[in-house]
């Protein structure tokens, strides 16, 4: 799964999911790996709050997830969230440090 996370204008996160006939396969197919990255996005709702910011979330679906369950895309989007946070810390420090300048 590839995402791409841009901070959101609007009040809450929102998620965009791209699945490609010709990257994924037939519309059932296509509606599988959709379902597996809604339900992923869903069960992580809480890990979502705890962020500094909202973001714009877009999914990108491979053809690797119809070979999986709901736990592998759940633990590489908790990876993927982890390094947000990072990365919100480290440019909160850098805030902070050109404000005392």
């Amino acid at each position: 799964m590839t995402v791409f996370i841009k901070p959101a204008t609007a009040s809450k996160h929102r998620i965009g999911i791209t699945a490609s006939k010709k990257a994924i396969g037939n519309a059932v197919k296509r509606n599988r790996t959709k379902r597996l990255l809604r339900e992923t996005f869903r069960l992580n709702k809480s890990e979502l709050f705890n962020l500094a910011k909202n973001y714009d979330w877009v999914f990108n679906a491979k053809k690797s997830l119809l070979k999986v369950k709901v736990f592998e895309p759940l633990e590489e989007f908790r990876n993927i969230l982890a390094k947000v946070k990072v990365s919100e810390q480290i440019k909160g420090e850098e805030s902070s440090v050109n404000e005392s300048k």
